[in-house]
């Protein structure tokens, strides 16, 4: 699908991270509609009102609540809708309610929207886009989870405070799971294309023993920390999501570790949907970039996918 100007995107959920999300949009000069569509109409109601009055500030933007019907022409679908993970709660444990609703959201909105790419954040969000893929019968490349594209961003952010370096100038990945199986991606991991055990060397500095399983440690459970805090996560989400979303409406090609059905890499038997690093663009995922991983990280790669099949298996889909 060729870049077509602004356009029209469609958000399932009107809850913290829907909400969140339409308010990042409203930055994004590509996006000229926002469709808020949620079970509790009056929510719906309200944020669209709200997000609407804001947009006032910033550039033209329609935003206002609907149905599925309402949805056509959209560009993309940020599927939002689910439980919430409380504390205590992983994302797995949320499998059932969700797969639920997505089964029960879906069909109306492919009716309504057949040419629309598929963006799935609700959790867990890999489980949740194979099940989206499996439903929907659309091809893998315009069925996409928000995956670990924020894992990334807060992988980048932990060393970005350690190194004392601009994250921005920060290469690192996390892939598999968005979820307790995640695997940062060390071996990889740079400042300005200079690998961190040179970059220490650069710098004057010894590296610490025990850094690396810290950091590790803290994106895994950055979600936990917030959500036993404040009650939910939507800030870096919603802009992680607005990220994706231009990505695909500007076709800029990014390389953002999405989630999506993956077969027949790493020796992976199956079908899995989980994050690697992924070519987005108008198309969706365009292509998987296969990188290099350590011994240490095919194995953990291999463990997380094989947590998700059993999942998925289970689901009897």
């Amino acid at each position: 699908m060729p870049l077509q100007g602004p356009a029209k995107v469609a958000i399932i959920g009107a809850g913290y991270v829907g909400a969140s999300t339409a308010f990042a949009l409203l930055f994004s000069p590509i996006v000229k509609e926002i469709v808020l569509v949620d079970i509790n109409r009056s929510r719906a109601e309200g944020e669209a009102m709200d997000l609407a009055h804001a947009a006032t500030l910033i550039r033209p933007v329609k935003v206002y609540a609907g149905n599925p019907s309402d949805c056509a022409g959209a560009r993309i679908i940020i599927f939002t809708a689910g439980a919430n993970q409380q504390p205590g709660e992983t994302r797995l444990d949320l499998v059932q309610r969700n797969t639920a609703i997505v089964r029960e959201a879906l069909p109306p909105l492919l009716q309504h929207c057949p040419d629309a790419l598929i963006l799935m954040v609700a959790n867990p969000v890999d489980v949740l886009t194979y099940v989206a893929w499996k439903l929907s019968g659309l091809p893998e490349n315009k069925i996409l989870g928000s995956g670990t594209v924020l894992d990334s961003a807060r992988f980048r952010h932990l060393l970005s405070r350690h190194l004392h370096v601009d994250p921005r100038n920060i290469h690192a990945y996390v892939i598999g799971e968005h979820g307790d199986t995640e695997v940062p991606v060390w071996s990889l991991a740079n400042v300005a294309g200079v690998d961190l055990d040179e970059f220490y060397l650069l710098d004057g500095t010894t590296e610490e023993n025990t850094f690396r399983s810290d950091i590790s440690r803290r994106v895994r459970e950055a979600a936990y920390a917030i959500i036993e805090r404040k009650g939910a996560t939507a800030y870096g989400v919603a802009l992680a999501l607005s990220r994706i979303t231009e990505s695909i409406l500007r076709d800029e090609k990014s390389v953002l570790t999405i989630s999506s059905v993956i077969r027949g890499l790493y020796g992976l038997e199956g079908e899995v949907a989980l994050s690697l690093p992924c070519i987005i663009g108008s198309q969706g995922r365009e292509k998987v970039l296969a990188i290099p991983l350590g011994t240490g990280e095919l194995a953990a790669l291999r463990h997380s996918a094989t947590t998700l099949q059993e999942i998925i298996t289970r689901l009897r889909l």
